[in-house]
């Protein structure tokens, strides 16, 4: 079996964001980017379905600050060869990244045809989840989103996913194989990996890097201005009886012209 796994670097929110000067975009220089959660949990169900099933699992990541580092994480984890596309620009959309990948998946020796193409339903700095659509329509692979679960039967070349939906429904779903899956979370979650284990990829192993012949594409939306919440007014807490609370809520709505 053979399984590809894209990987995409999101600003770690645990610190400060800070706009660029552009005042369209956030300040790179100033951020630290970490593995997108839930390209994490594709990368997991990848090698949970390569133990079961056997064969390889490749992941492609857009070149991005820190990214060797993961990748060499990944190759600690149990992926088989990992590859970065360089030449991205530091700010993509998804239609831009899609555009990018389709483009630069092809020009990767041995890669295409795979079996399964995985990544993380969205990332949190788009949260359109749009990557995975627009990149199945240009592979012509079909593609199924916010997945919490994969079994695979590689003779008859299909996928039993099931998907999950708001009020805690979900749907069992078959796709032919092969498919492009947009992972929500995976069977298990992300495997530990001592360090003394990824020093070791990092002397062993090899990040392969190409240069894609397709440029993205200009993007479908344009962000015209950013900006941080400003404070404004604070809340007044209403207190008393039932009764007195209830004539106040009643006053300030009339005072609004909402009564």
């Amino acid at each position: 079996m053979k399984i590809v796994v894209l990987l995409k670097m999101v600003p770690d929110v645990v610190e400060e964001l800070e706009l660029g000067p552009d005042g369209r975009s956030l300040d790179l220089e100033l951020l630290r980017l970490i593995i997108n959660e839930r390209d994490e949990h594709a990368l997991e169900q990848a090698l949970l379905l390569k133990e079961r099933h056997g064969g390889t699992v490749t992941v492609v990541a857009l070149d991005a600050p820190e990214i060797d580092d993961v990748l060499f994480t990944a190759l600690a984890r149990g992926v088989d060869r990992v590859v970065k596309i360089e030449g991205a620009p530091e700010t993509l959309t998804t239609h831009g990244a899609a555009s990018l990948l389709a483009g630069g998946l092809p020009d990767i020796p041995d890669l295409l045809p795979a079996d399964l193409l995985l990544t993380g339903c969205q990332a949190m700095d788009d949260l359109d989840a749009q990557t995975g659509p627009f990149l199945a329509q240009r592979l012509g692979l079909p593609y199924v989103g916010v997945i919490s679960g994969v079994e695979v039967d590689l003779e008859a070349q299909r996928a039993f996913v099931s998907k999950e939906y708001p009020g805690g429904m979900h749907g069992d779903f078959e796709v032919t194989l092969p498919a492009l899956l947009g992972i929500q979370a995976a069977a298990t979650a992300p495997r530990y990996v001592p360090v003394a284990k990824v020093r070791a990829a990092m002397q062993s192993g090899e990040v392969e890097a190409i240069s894609p012949s397709a440029q993205p594409e200009p993007p479908l939306v344009e962000v015209l201005k950013m900006m941080k919440l400003e404070a404004a007014g604070h809340a007044e807490m209403l207190e008393g009886s039932v009764e007195e609370v209830a004539g106040r809520v009643a006053e300030l709505l009339g005072e609004r012209g909402l009564l």
